[in-house]
């Protein structure tokens, strides 16, 4: 027998508990699962090796003395900071046709914009390349890239339109009309969407195929974001409650009252744990979705319009002119923000952190702003997953893998690690439960007429004698009095016949 050699940290890179293959009786299962148990510990074991390659290390912001990181300002930042680090502070001035919405793609090399009156440009934000720069001659009301910078998907006046990375049209979304916001799930291929008639849609955007179509119920929606951990979408409503959903289910998987007032930002980090909202109550709260209580709350002089967390949990807040980031926001009570953006003049429309940097990008009334928040993004990055130096061929190849590997919608759920478990539900349990469905069964056809529930029937069918009749339970049911009845209707209609010479026999 093969005695494997203990990792360092091999513990931190196992995902599940193994079983105990040994008491399986099925031979062929049994080795099935040995194996792949060997599979994740040897992959596990080969993380914990690569870790200590991981060169790079994310660093703070620190004060000296009496010093206040929130007093430090960009120009500031700029002039002490490296090169490298100032040519990622720059500002685009386009007060004709904002606010601004932004989206960066998962490896954070690309960055979309979109103007509400219309205007809207792809570019690598890095390198200055532009992709294309357009106006839709109609209003933008938010933009989101696909599976990476060759595809982004607008939602404009009427419809959902697709773009290449030329500025071409390659797709008008007929089914999505209105819509408010957009969220695209990498690991299902699926754009959710969710607008002013209030219906939850998911689209397949592998095979065109529109995957659900869920009515929330609880009118126009202008607030949505996904959970990266299980790709459950999070709604904000104008009642102040927040939903969760999923496209299998077409009632809300949990249903959270959050303000006193309309919902109007909400940000999930990327272990799932912990939930932002803001709303028009003033008030910023944080979430533990774990058990769905609240952490901590913070009020902000003006209600937050947009929130965002960064891959490190910094969380950025934007309200009125401002924008506050906060530090250790979910652990404990903070005093004072990390750090603070005014942007003069230009009220905050959109806030998104930029996947493996220390940027943030802010859209706003006249244009879009990168700002530099150090200890933001995750400083090793896995290329397998997101590989922002990725080659053309690199690209094509991780496309093709991602639709050979893409999951399917009925596998989002709140849980996932309870997909692939093994039901460990013994017979004796299942026969129990088979036991008590069948007497409540039982308990549900013998009840009287008058236990049950009058249902409001359509006009016609509810007639004082109709009503009568249900009540006494004389629909579908044969009873002595019934019996009698129609015996003597028998004699009565044997009399009423005339004799034949048939009747003799």
């Amino acid at each position: 027998m093969e005695v494997r050699e203990h990792v360092e940290n091999e513990e931190k890179y196992i995902r599940g508990e193994d079983i105990d293959y040994k008491e399986i009786k099925n031979r062929k299962l049994q080795a099935r699962i040995r194996k792949q148990q060997e599979v994740a510990r040897d992959a596990a074991q080969s993380a914990a090796r690569a870790e200590m390659l991981l060169g790079e290390e994310s660093g703070y912001l620190e004060a000296e003395g009496m010093e206040k990181t929130t007093n430090y300002t960009q120009d500031k930042l700029a002039k002490d900071a490296d090169l490298n680090t100032a040519s990622k502070v720059f500002s685009l001035d386009l007060p004709d046709f904002g606010p601004y919405s932004i989206d960066y793609t998962r490896n954070g090399r690309h960055l979309v914009i979109g103007g509400k009156k219309g205007h809207l440009a792809a570019f690598d934000w890095q390198s200055g390349r532009l992709h294309f720069e357009t106006h839709v001659k109609e209003t933008i009301r938010d933009v989101t890239w696909l599976h990476n910078e060759t595809m982004v998907a607008v939602a404009q006046k009427k419809y959902v339109f697709i773009y290449d990375h030329t500025g071409m049209e390659i797709h008008r979304m007929k089914n999505h009309i209105d819509v408010n916001k957009m969220e695209f799930l990498p690991y299902h291929y699926l754009l959710s969407t969710v607008g002013n008639a209030g219906y939850l849609k998911y689209h397949d955007t592998s095979t065109g195929d529109l995957v659900s179509e869920i009515r929330t119920k609880l009118g126009a929606c202008n607030t949505m974001t996904q959970n990266p951990w299980n790709a459950i979408i999070n709604l904000g409503h104008t009642n102040g409650t927040v939903t969760m959903w999923s496209p299998t289910m077409h009632t809300p998987l949990v249903k959270m009252l959050c303000h006193k007032g309309a919902v109007k930002s909400v940000a999930v980090d990327n272990s799932g744990r912990y939930m932002a909202t803001s709303g028009l109550d003033g008030q910023l709260k944080v979430w533990d979705i774990r058990n769905y209580g609240v952490l901590q709350e913070y009020y902000t002089p003006a209600p937050a319009t947009s929130l965002s967390i960064s891959q490190k949990g910094l969380l950025a807040v934007g309200w009125n002119t401002h924008v506050t980031v906060w530090k250790d926001a979910f652990r404990t009570k903070q005093v004072s923000p990390y750090m603070n953006h005014l942007q003069a003049g230009s009220a905050i429309w959109d806030v998104n952190f930029c996947p493996y940097e220390d940027v943030l990008g802010v859209g706003h009334a006249k244009g879009m702003s990168s700002v530099v928040i150090p200890g933001a993004g995750e400083a090793n990055f896995d290329t397998m997953e997101a590989n922002p130096y990725q080659t053309k061929k690199q690209r094509q190849e991780t496309e093709v893998h991602s639709l050979l590997s893409k999951l399917q919608p009925d596998m989002i759920v709140l849980d996932p690690t309870d997909i692939g478990k093994i039901n460990r539900t013994t017979k004796e349990e299942m026969e129990k439960r088979r036991r008590e469905d069948a007497e409540e069964a039982e308990q549900q056809r013998n009840e009287t007429p008058e236990q049950t529930k009058e249902r409001k029937r359509m006009r016609g069918r509810n007639s004082a004698l109709k009503r009568y009749a249900r009540k006494k339970g004389r629909k579908n049911v044969v009873d002595q009095d019934k019996m009698d009845i129609m015996d003597k209707r028998a004699e009565t209609t044997k009399k009423d016949t005339p004799f034949t010479t048939l009747d003799i026999f």
